[in-house]
């Protein structure tokens, strides 16, 4: 097993109430803190997965770890029936606040409260590595996924460059975690995000595992020199 797969195979170090509980306390100021912190690159990110998502009037859409609803609101307003899902109150209660007009529930990616095949597309925006276990939430999504159906996961990743990577590396442990203490109201929180990115693997290690939890005809994009990428793949 190489060390991405280990990666993979070993999940999260914190338990799923611990994380949910800082996304809890961060719900307020994360669109914020993530503006600052990646220069308003996000935005274009997003705007990216949109077009990959393509939304279409009439397509139910399912967005999975939506936070506040950020992504969310595209597919929605491309004339889509979402449903944003997050596993944070916190986070869902925020995001029924800004945009009311979404579809908002509780609920965790490994176990959904969906029927099977109900979603023309399912979709995730820089929460997969929060995944206690990834190769479970990869089969569920396909569950309630309509055969032919999309998949459309967002991340941060690995930049193919040695020193791209190794820049992006230093940048990560060393500058970010100074601005999230500066306009976070919990360092803990940023400090584990950023923690999870580097440890998330690369993009060939995670196109891998979607192949083999009931998915096919994977594929990825690099965004940003490889910092994120875009794995899209069909049930």
């Amino acid at each position: 097993m190489t060390n991405n797969d280990s990666k993979l195979a070993a999940g999260l170090d914190k338990q799923p109430d611990e994380v949910s509980g800082m996304f809890d306390q961060v719900a307020a100021r994360y669109d914020l803190t993530n503006d600052f912190m990646t220069f308003g690159q996000h935005r274009i990110w997003r705007r990216c997965l949109s077009k990959v998502v393509a939304a279409r009037p009439g397509q139910k859409v399912l967005d999975i770890a939506a936070g506040t609803g950020t992504s969310s609101l595209s597919f929605y307003r491309a004339g889509a029936e979402v449903t944003c899902c997050d596993f944070s109150p916190g986070m869902v209660a925020e995001g029924k606040k800004r945009h009311p007009e979404l579809n908002f529930i509780v609920a965790d990616a490994h176990d959904l409260p969906f029927s099977d095949e109900q979603f023309d597309t399912v979709t995730c925006s820089f929460g997969f590595r929060n995944m206690n276990n990834p190769a479970l939430a990869l089969q569920e999504l396909a569950r309630v996924t309509k055969p032919g159906g999309k998949l459309a996961i967002m991340e941060f990743s690995t930049p193919p460059s040695p020193f791209i990577a190794k820049a992006y590396e230093l940048y990560m442990r060393n500058v970010l975690p100074v601005a999230g203490r500066l306009i976070s109201s919990d360092s803990d929180a940023y400090t584990y995000l950023f923690d999870s990115i580097l440890d998330w693997p690369n993009q060939e290690t995670l196109g891998k595992l979607i192949q083999e939890n009931g998915w096919g005809e994977v594929s990825y994009r690099n965004l940003t020199l490889g910092a994120v990428a875009i794995h899209r793949a069909y049930k």
